[in-house]
């Protein structure tokens, strides 16, 4: 399941910052009205089952500082294969319509549910948040992690078993086959570097074929694709423009 949030800061030329995936990782957990399910994904050091977007800005001017928002609204995507989850989110929202963004008061304009997709082995898709597959490897003596890109075909190795195993943890099975194959355009790789909180995470944008299980696509559409999904990596969309 998938929800559009809009938020509106009520002002015009409202500042967002470049990096923001901490500021909106902690809205959606603020906005789980089921306190339990809160906590238990808050401190699971497992698999979370919930991805987020890039933020949207419908009308927008770049700055050094970041991006102003033209009309003080901003727009971002929550997915995940965990219906309680989505459903609860939706219920804190209504519940309180308002959410503390860099610490200031913005309202929740509109939350929506979204239609989902219909699904098949072979599908066009595009990034809406950065892919991030990494590998550890040794440097000087130590285990150091080294982010990959889809130059290389380790990554593509990395988000197949990520998936899958995300998969099962989730179901509790896989009975399909294991096979993801997915083709990037390698025009329309881009990469990008998000600071959370001092620590920098590399990811990739990308337009992409992906060939699967019907069940491995749609699981990749509301889970995301690759690492650190919770913290705004790997959600995808649907590409319907083509490339």
């Amino acid at each position: 399941m998938r929800l559009k949030i809009t938020l509106s800061s009520g002002s015009t030329n409202y500042l967002i910052p470049y990096n923001y995936n901490h500021i909106l990782s902690a809205i959606i957990y603020k906005k789980i009205a089921d306190l339990d399910l809160a906590a238990k994904l808050h401190f699971s050091k497992d698999y979370k089952f919930f991805t987020f977007s890039q933020i949207y800005v419908p009308q927008f001017k770049l700055t050094k500082k970041g991006v102003l928002s033209r009309d003080g609204k901003l727009e971002f995507y929550i997915s995940s294969p965990n219906d309680d989850l989505i459903k609860s989110l939706v219920e804190g929202h209504l519940e309180n319509s308002e959410v503390n963004f860099k610490g200031d008061k913005l309202l929740v304009e509109q939350i929506e549910l979204l239609k989902q997709p219909l699904f098949n082995e072979y599908m066009k898709m595009k990034t809406i948040s950065p892919v991030m597959a990494r590998i550890k490897r040794e440097v000087d003596g130590k285990l150091k992690i080294w982010d990959l890109g889809p130059g290389d075909e380790r990554f593509y190795e990395s988000v197949q078993k990520n998936l899958i195993n995300k998969y099962i943890k989730f179901y509790g099975d896989f009975d399909g086959d294991r096979w993801v194959k997915i083709r990037p355009n390698m025009e329309s790789a881009k990469r990008r570097r998000i600071d959370i909180k001092g620590n920098f995470h590399r990811g990739f944008m990308m337009n992409f074929e992906i060939e699967a299980d019907q069940r491995l696509v749609e699981f990749a559409y509301d889970c995301g694709l690759g690492e650190k999904n919770s913290m705004g990596f790997g959600m995808v969309e649907i590409n319907t423009g083509g490339k």
